[in-house]
């Protein structure tokens, strides 16, 4: 079955899609496909805020050499200053679009709104809507895009893959919807703004995080994937083994909080001079070694001593979540784990979101601009997902003015549909949940040389069960499985490959840096069949 051709369609309703949706949509024709679960997604549950310059205190150079150094050397110096650059106009437009940030009470302030510190950066510069920054984002910026008579938004879709014409280029997608009919889009331009690959690992931050299908996907048309080795865990989870995930934010600590260990000590201070506002890398294989130590399986997240008026005043969603999970945090201290958050690697891009496959594109969490190097510096990530949605915008609009306007037409033949009980979503189930078990053990805060190789055979012996699951390719449940089972593996190969420990990827056989860092690219091609053996 096919479907309208738009000028661009564009996959994921994030902070990124939804961004560029409205940017373009006054000139070019737009199909969204935003399943109902980007409700939950990453861009929604982002609690601290969004990092740019704003303050006239603050200057430019100070923000691009606080994300170099967060990136710990592995960082496009391009990319950053593009990015840092953009920031405040990127700021406004939000701003423009009636964004509620939250204001500044204090008459002294340069800056009209509230503006936070969080780890890594030397300033205050997190502009914030209370503590639901995304949430507030993501909601004002559907209202728009469901007022735009040129943004079609499809619901009731579920791609599992792309399609491309005899000479390479992208030219849309395939998709099931709820009633297990296959679709084909075909469109001019083919955006990817799917999210990252959290949901590989076991415990997250994010209810229903992806698991980098998106990436695959655009992997398997021959786009590079770079830097998967690179996965933030953020320091701070709320620990609560029978409830779902929730992410303590990291302007928890920008405000004063303090971490301790089960005997009540403050322990960041011995490790580095910036205490517990020192990079995610470092404050998580803090709290991670400090766990191994104790027994309780978690460490506390105190923020008592900032008085029960500025708690409230700060984290009011923080506040009324962890009341809800029996915690009064004007009270009790928070337990707290570190848990799969960001995805630094991704689709490698230039600065329009350009891959390496003519017409596709990505943007935000699913991309790899060379932003973030090894580590991710808190509230980057939103401000990404902002300038490289404007900048990807320019560039499609640009493009416009001068392409064919001749479409070839591929109709898509999906496999035979198997019958309902043909395969088993129990199976699925635990296959899905045997991997996260895996990457959660072996390719997780710290890691080893035995532990990768014994994560690939695992891994490997997973997907060659999936594979061997009646019916699973036609199923999109199934592709997306296989998808996730290939990327991990994908991901415990680049592990493999980097030879030092940097960022993010700390291995206990190479625990120094090789002097000239050097990204990891890699593609579909390390999965050719005799690979998998």
């Amino acid at each position: 079955m096919s479907t309208p051709t738009p000028d661009v369609l564009i996959i994921g309703g994030g902070v990124a899609g939804l961004t560029l949706a409205l940017d373009i949509a006054d000139h070019l024709s737009v199909m969204l496909v935003r399943p109902a679960q980007d409700d939950q997604g990453a861009s929604r549950w982002a609690q601290g805020g969004i990092a740019a310059v704003l303050s006239p205190d603050d200057n430019l150079e100070a923000h691009i050499n606080d994300t170099l150094v967060a990136g710990d050397g592995l960082c496009d110096t391009e990319a950053v200053r593009f990015t840092v650059a953009n920031g405040p106009s990127a700021i406004q437009w939000l701003i423009d679009k009636g964004v509620p940030f939250t204001p500044e009470t204090d008459p002294d302030a340069r800056y009209p709104y509230h503006l936070t510190r969080e780890g890594g950066h030397n300033a205050r510069r997190i502009i914030h809507a209370d503590d639901a920054t995304g949430r507030a984002v993501v909601e004002t910026l559907l209202d728009k895009v469901a007022q735009h008579p040129r943004i079609m938004q499809r619901n009731d879709l579920t791609i599992v893959s792309l399609s491309q014409d005899d000479s390479g280029r992208c030219r849309g997608a395939y998709g099931s919807d709820l009633n297990q009919q296959w679709h084909s889009i075909t469109a001019r331009h083919t955006v990817i703004a799917t999210g990252g690959a959290s949901g590989l690992y076991q415990h997250t931050t994010t209810p229903t995080p992806s698991s980098g299908e998106g990436m695959m996907m655009a992997a398997e048309l021959g786009a590079q994937l770079m830097n998967l080795e690179f996965q933030q865990f953020h320091p701070t989870c709320l620990f609560d083994p029978e409830g779902p995930a929730f992410l303590i934010s990291e302007a928890v600590r920008g405000e004063g909080g303090h971490l301790l260990n089960e005997t009540g000590q403050r322990f960041m201070l011995a490790l580095d001079q910036r205490a517990e506002l020192a990079p995610r890398d470092i404050v998580a294989r803090a709290i991670d070694t400090e766990i191994q130590r104790g027994t309780l399986g978690h460490v506390w997240l105190d923020i008592r001593h900032l008085g029960t008026e500025a708690i409230r005043h700060h984290f009011p969603t923080i506040q009324a979540h962890c009341i809800t999970r029996g915690i009064d945090i004007t009270q009790q201290a928070i337990p707290v784990v570190p848990a799969a958050h960001y995805s630094c690697g991704g689709i490698a891009t230039n600065l329009q979101g350009a891959t390496s496959v003519i017409n596709l594109y990505a943007i935000g969490e699913t991309a790899c601009t060379g932003l973030h190097g090894a580590n991710r510096m808190a509230s980057n990530s939103l401000l990404e997902c902002l300038v490289f949605a404007r900048s990807c915008a320019q560039a499609l609009l640009a493009c416009a003015q001068k392409q064919d306007k001749g479409l070839h037409r591929d109709e898509y033949r999906p496999p035979a549909q198997p019958a309902a009980s043909a395969i088993s979503q129990s199976a699925l189930k635990d296959i899905r949940q045997r991997m996260r078990q895996v990457m959660s053990q072996h390719v997780c805060i710290v890691r080893s040389n035995a532990g990768l190789k014994t994560a690939m055979e695992q891994l490997k012996a997973l997907l060659n069960s999936a594979e061997g699951l009646e019916g699973i390719q036609a199923a999109p449940e199934g592709r997306r499985l296989i998808q996730a089972l290939q990327l991990a593996i994908l991901t415990v190969l680049a592990a493999q490959q980097r030879r030092e420990s940097r960022g993010l990827h700390f291995t206990t056989d190479w625990p120094h840096q090789q002097p000239k860092p050097t990204a990891s690219m890699l593609s579909s091609m390390h999965l050719a069949p005799g690979t998998m053996k």
